[in-house]
């Protein structure tokens, strides 16, 4: 999805610009995931943030799937008890 598809679903939705953005989201993700614990290397990947030290991003290839998905199933579970 692109970022203005995103942006024109949230303001049909009813947001405001002084709301929320779709990078919005994001930060608040990337906050309550390290608040509950969840190691960083794991959602910055899963956030697609690159690595900034050159050799490490030149070498490091690992997804660390297993822990990504046990962040993301806390993450929809998290997403459910808010409805």
């Amino acid at each position: 999805m692109s970022d203005n598809a995103i942006l024109s679903a949230l303001r049909r939705m009813g947001y405001q610009k002084d709301e929320m953005s779709g990078h919005g989201f994001r930060a608040m993700a990337s906050t309550l995931l390290y608040e509950n614990g969840f190691p960083g290397h794991c959602i910055e990947l899963q956030l697609a943030h690159t690595e900034r030290n050159s050799v490490k991003r030149a070498y490091n290839y690992a997804l660390h799937i297993d822990e990504r998905v046990k962040m993301m199933d806390w993450w929809a579970n998290y997403l459910d008890g808010l409805k």
